[in-house]
């Protein structure tokens, strides 16, 4: 008698167990489902963002395995079980990994965020963390350049994300200032009209903005004269322009006869000099 009410009891708890248990195998199936839809979505992305392979990887997995996990967790709450103790390990075990490989899991996340904010791309011309240069690649554990020394430098993420970033693709058009000596017995506005239209005969100095030049100081041995202008360095070499511009205010300076002179000092002896008599 004692077994058949057992026997009984089974029953009836194993026929209201089967709802949830088929919930809980629905929730699991639609898991897996939505992880590998998860993993295809983030490829996708990531690739847009012209990632490399092994970044592309690396987030389709972690986009994987959470979806994996966050429905394990719901189709076993379907069935009673306790998920508190599995949860806490979980939790766990992510700090004890993450407190180990604190640096590592800093350079992942800021990683990450550069890829998602975009401040720049491969083939950019940057400047951070103290080193410029085109960017040759972008991983989520670093970012590589090559200065313009020809040097492949590898900056940890944190460092990029941590630091102000300079892009100078972004905005391509680049002001480049030249001071200049002008002998104060010159004619400053024909020395002026001569060099804007030097300048503004020299490849790749840009219409707009409009260049200028002006008058800054009395210096000690000659007016400072100020020039500023733009190149667009999407289309000129930034240095090439500004050697040009320099090359050329030198030529027309000595065509015309304009004094550009060296920095000099006027030193006043007073009293008697050495072996005149007193």
């Amino acid at each position: 008698m004692e077994f058949e009410t057992l026997l009984m009891d089974l029953l009836r708890k194993g026929i209201a167990f089967i709802p949830n248990l088929i919930v809980a195998l629905v929730v699991f199936v639609a898991t897996l489902l939505l992880a590998e839809w998860a993993a295809r979505s983030t490829h996708r992305a990531v690739k847009r963002q012209s990632a490399d392979s092994e970044t592309m990887l690396l987030l389709s997995r972690i986009a994987r395995w959470t979806v994996l996990i966050i429905g394990t967790v719901v189709a076993l709450q379907q069935v009673r079980f306790d998920v508190t103790g599995f949860v806490a390990g979980l939790g766990l075990l992510g700090f004890t990994i993450g407190f180990a490989l604190q640096d590592i899991s800093r350079n992942f996340v800021a990683g990450i965020l550069l890829l998602v904010r975009q401040p720049f791309g491969v083939g950019d011309a940057v400047e951070v963390a103290g080193h410029a240069g085109s960017v040759l690649d972008i991983n989520v554990r670093d970012t590589v350049l090559k200065t313009w020394d020809g040097e492949k430098v590898i900056l940890p993420n944190m460092d990029v994300f941590a630091n102000p970033i300079i892009n100078y693709t972004e905005l391509p058009l680049r002001r480049r200032t030249i001071r200049l000596g002008l002998g104060y017995g010159e004619d400053v506005n024909r020395a002026k009209r001569l060099f804007m239209e030097t300048i503004r005969g020299v490849e790749g100095v840009a219409t707009e903005p409009v260049p200028e030049l002006l008058v800054e100081e009395l210096g000690d041995s000659a007016l400072t004269l100020v020039l500023r202008f733009w190149i667009d360095q999407s289309k000129h070499a930034l240095f090439g322009v500004h050697s040009a511009v320099v090359q050329a205010i030198k030529e027309v300076a000595e065509r015309e006869e304009i004094d550009l002179p060296y920095p000099t000092q006027t030193v006043r002896v007073e009293g008697f000099l050495p072996g005149e008599p007193s």
